[in-house]
Formats: structure tokens, C-alpha cells, sequence
């Protein structure tokens, strides 16, 4: 048999082999997933302080290195090398600040609702029962559905006040020493990441120059260059992803902030601060975001003004077709690609398996894999001669 036949027979095998392999791996991953979930929570636990700090210091990359060219135009040259460090202070510092005034703005307003709904909650309900016995009156049927359905409101209320809320009360003191020291583990976490993320931003291009070092001496040019092109789409789409997305929750956030100031000097609307933070923020969650802030947001309103949360859900449906026809695919352009069932798709699959940080990251690292899979069969149809 010619050397050329002993070849093409023993890379059929290994292809076959290959693929074998790799069809155990994946039944062995399947077959005991919940398993290597575990091991890697287990992991990620003793890391969490790197993973903190790696999570911080990818999102203050980008401004970071915006800072850094901004320094080093007005410094002269002699002075240039202190831009870095300059950078990476201030953006902590900048961080840090934005951090402190969204709490002295979320935690007042959060603690004042608390204490107006627990006071208030017996009023609102005979304040609502009047307001829809006046709008519903002439509809006996439909009156009486609503009056069985706010007694058993009230009666279930308080049975879990009697029944459920004191014991959980009693576990909470009788558990406060490990809340105290969880609380105090996620602050040390919090802290050492801090430290890590000023080291990692300190020393980015440093870490850059030598992954590439390592990526070249390991692989051939061609493939090293090829796997530093995925490692650039893969920043752009996360960068571009959290960046607009973060950008859009602002300008959302903003809107939705004028909206209640106007209402507020119209008529009697609550919370305006903490209202426009919860819906800032939670759209930042695609697709879900928008409706996860408006529950909270509109029981908030509906203790003083059924009228007024009527008003504030119609505004929120109305923003986020806004937010989602118009101004959320004009910040997010090219930044990740997907149609709104691959998105929907990732946030589902994603949130699914890893809970809220899934949601979350759900949608760039699907984008990323989308991204794989086209590349692939758009090779594969070259190799068969067929058009991509």
C-alpha cells in the first residue's frame, strides 16, 4: 500500500477517534453537569476576589484608557509616563463617587417607602376599595368580584403578618451573626477586589504585551494572529454591548426621571428619585428589564394614586417601545447582531443556567457564539464550493 493511502487511511482515523472522544466528553459533561456546575461555584468561591476584581477592572477599561490619552495630551513629555497611573486613580475615584451618590439617592428613598407602604397599607386598601366602588358604581357584578377579591387581599395580609412575617423577623435576628459575616465576607471580597482591579489596570498593557508574547511563541503567526482577531471581536462585542447598554439605562433612566417631575408638580406622585433609579437600572437586563423595574415602581405608586400607576404603566409601555424600536438599536448598533428571538433565546438559556449573571452577560457571550458558528459554516460552504 502507497505511503499517500497509509496517510489519507490514519487521518480518517484520527478524525473518527477525534470525534468519538469529543462525543464521550460532551455525554460525560452533560451526564454530570449539575456536578461540574458545582466544582466550578466551588472554584469561583475561592477566586471571588480575582473575579471581582477582573469584573471591575474590564468595565473601567474603556474609560481608563480614555482618561489615559486625555492626561497625556495636556502633560508634557517628561511627564507622559505618569499618565497611566493618573488614569487609573481618577477613574477609581470617578467610580467610586458615582457608586456613593446612587446609594445616598436609593437608600433614603428605599427606607422611606418601606416605612410609608408598612404604615399605610390598611388605608390604601379602604382608600382603593372607595375609589372603585365610586368608578365602578352601576356595575353590581363586577363591584362584588372586587370587593371579595380586596377582602381576601386583606385577610391574607394579615395572616401573613401574624403567621409569616414575625417568625421570618425572629430568624433574621436569631441568623443576624451570619448575616453579619456574610456581609463582612462580601465587603472583604469587595475590598481586596478593588485592589486587584487597580493592579490589573495599573499593569493592562503590561498583562496584554506579555499574553501575546506567550500566544506567539506557543503558535504559529498565522494562528496566533487569527486567535488575536477573535480576542478583539469578542471585546468589542461585550465593550460595545455593556457600554450602549449602560449609556441606553442612562438616558431611559433620564426620561423616565423628567416624566415623574412633571407628574409630581401636576398631581400627587411619589418617589421620583427611586422610581427613576429602579428603572434605570433594571434596563439594563435586555428584553425583561424594563417590565422587572415597573412592578415594584408602580406598587409604589399605587399606594397613594390607583389614577397615577394607571398613567406610569402606559408611560413604561410606551418607553420602552421608545426605548426598543428607536434609541436602544441605535446605541447597541453592531454591537452585538442578534434578532430579538436570538436575543430573547440567550437570555432564557443563559438566566436559566447561571441565574442573574447570565442574564446579564447572557446576550454578548451568545453574540459570541453566534459569531463562531457562522464563521464555521461560512468555511465549511467555501470548502464544498458552495457560496456563503
Amino acid at each position: 500500500m502507497k505511503k499517500e493511502e497509509w496517510k489519507k487511511i490514519f487521518y480518517q482515523s484520527l478524525t473518527m477517534f477525534m470525534s468519538l472522544a469529543l462525543a464521550i466528553v460532551l455525554f460525560f459533561v452533560i451526564w454530570n453537569f449539575d456536578q461540574i456546575r458545582n466544582s466550578l461555584y466551588w472554584v469561583t468561591g475561592i477566586l471571588t476576589p480575582f473575579v471581582y476584581g477582573g469584573v471591575l477592572a474590564y468595565l473601567l477599561k474603556t474609560p481608563c484608557n480614555f482618561l489615559q490619552r486625555r492626561i497625556e495630551a495636556i502633560l508634557p513629555d517628561k511627564k507622559k509616563s505618569m499618565a497611566n497611573n493618573l488614569a487609573v486613580v481618577l477613574v477609581i475615584v470617578l467610580a467610586g463617587l458615582v457608586l456613593y451618590l446612587l446609594l445616598i439617592m436609593v437608600i433614603p428613598e428605599v427606607a422611606r417607602s418601606i416605612a410609608v407602604l408598612a404604615n399605610t397599607i390598611p388605608q390604601s386598601i379602604e382608600q382603593l376599595s372607595k375609589w372603585l366602588a365610586v368608578e365602578l358604581e352601576g356595575n353590581e357584578v363586577i363591584q362584588s368580584y372586587v370587593n371579595t377579591a380586596l377582602l381576601d387581599v386583606e385577610k391574607r395580609l394579615e395572616a401573613w403578618m401574624s403567621t409569616d412575617l414575625m417568625p421570618l423577623l425572629q430568624g433574621i435576628m436569631g441568623g443576624f451573626a451570619n448575616t453579619v459575616g456574610s456581609v463582612f465576607t462580601l465587603l472583604k471580597n469587595l475590598g481586596i477586589g478593588v485592589i486587584i482591579c487597580i493592579y490589573l489596570l495599573a499593569g493592562r498593557k503590561i498583562f496584554a504585551r506579555q499574553g501575546k508574547t506567550v500566544l506567539y511563541a506557543t503558535l504559529q503567526p498565522e494562528s496566533a494572529d487569527k486567535i488575536l482577531k477573535e480576542f478583539a471581536f469578542i471585546d468589542k462585542t461585550f465593550v460595545g454591548f455593556f457600554a450602549g447598554k449602560i449609556l441606553d439605562s442612562a438616558v431611559v433612566g433620564l426620561i423616565c426621571y423628567a416624566f415623574c417631575l412633571i407628574m409630581s408638580f401636576v398631581t400627587d406622585f411619589p418617589n421620583a428619585v427611586l422610581i427613576s433609579v429602579i428603572i434605570g437600572v433594571t434596563n439594563i437586563i435586555p428584553y425583561f428589564g424594563p417590565f422587572i423595574g415597573a412592578i415594584p415602581s408602580a406598587l409604589l405608586i399605587l399606594i397613594t394614586s390607583p389614577v397615577n400607576c394607571v398613567i406610569f404603566l402606559i408611560f413604561i409601555i410606551i418607553l420602552q417601545q421608545f426605548d426598543g424600536n428607536i434609541l436602544g438599536p441605535r446605541l447597541l448598533a453592531g454591537s452585538v447582531g442578534l434578532s430579538g428571538f436570538w436575543v430573547l433565546f440567550s437570555i432564557t438559556l443563559f438566566g436559566g443556567v447561571f441565574g442573574f449573571a447570565g442574564v446579564l452577560i447572557g446576550v454578548p457571550v451568545f453574540a459570541v457564539i453566534y459569531d463562531f458558528i457562522k464563521k464555521l459554516v461560512a468555511r465549511g460552504l467555501r470548502r464544498h464550493g458552495k457560496a456563503a
